[in-house]
């Protein structure tokens, strides 16, 4: 992980840029003190919808009040 001053940010934003696209991360610095970091953006994946179709059964009573006791578990 790379540390620069603001001051060298903003001279070699490209620069930057081009090895923060790379994978490196890199931590913008003031009076020396961390203030901003720079990492890679990670593009989501398209989720596929229907994907685990079939590994789980709703059971009839999903949607049935719980059980007293179940009920009770919950307010102690």
């Amino acid at each position: 992980m790379t540390h620069v001053g603001v001051h060298e940010a903003k001279t070699h934003l490209s620069e930057l840029l081009r090895r923060v696209a790379g994978g490196e991360e890199v931590v913008i610095t003031r009076g020396g003190r961390a203030v901003a970091r720079l990492i890679p953006v990670v593009e989501p994946t398209r989720r596929e919808l229907g994907r685990d179709r079939g590994r789980f059964e709703v059971p009839d009573d999903f949607n049935a009040p719980l059980p007293d006791e179940a009920l009770d578990a919950f307010e102690r």
